[in-house]
């Protein structure tokens, strides 16, 4: 067993890396361009939206108050009628990435830790390379990949977008898993 602190070095440089990685995945090699489409007259939209005032969150139109509620006519005509949609509202104000880049830092860093936890408590120190490049690899992935699957099954999301992702976690699985192998106490 190696506990979490030995571990440090590969933890940072995982996370370092992945982020230089997602960073040029997302920059440089375009392939996510179109995972959010352009609504026709964006600007007719927004003013439409606009006058409502509607607060920063996650919203879905039309929302029942109950399941009961969603079996009801009324809540089935609003539905049929549509549109239906799921929609995140953001606040109004210059973009900015930086919040997003910290907080994506910080969660590459927590999937590093979940990964030390995982291959230090599976293996021992001096464990062979490719064990722990399997131990460290699997749990990334499954951080970096699965949970995203469930915004294509219950929100609608393309499931090429949800493919795309899973082939980002699956580098930033294989990344961490090298920096792991490579740095593992022997």
């Amino acid at each position: 067993m190696v506990p979490i602190p030995a571990l440090w070095l590969p933890i940072l440089l995982s996370a370092v890396v992945v982020f230089i990685v997602s960073s040029l995945v997302h920059t440089v090699l375009g392939y996510h361009n179109n995972d959010l489409r352009k609504l026709q007259d964006q600007d007719g939209i927004s003013d439409a939206l606009r006058k409502f005032s509607i607060p920063t969150g996650s919203y879905m139109l039309p929302r029942a108050d109950s399941m009961k509620d969603m079996r009801s006519p009324e809540f089935m005509a609003r539905y049929e009628k549509g549109p239906v949609a799921i929609m995140t509202v953001f606040p109004s104000a210059r973009p900015s990435m930086t919040k997003s880049l910290v907080l994506w830092f910080v969660y590459c860093l927590v999937v590093g830790i979940l990964s030390a936890y995982a291959s230090g408590r599976a293996l021992g120190e001096g464990a062979s390379y490719l064990a722990v490049f399997r131990f460290a690899g699997f749990t990334s992935f499954v951080c970096y990949a699965v949970a995203g699957w469930q915004e294509s099954i219950w929100f609608a999301r393309p499931w090429s977008t949800t493919i795309k992702n899973t082939i980002d976690g699956l580098i930033y699985g294989l990344l961490t898993a090298g920096m792991f192998g490579w740095l593992w106490p022997r």
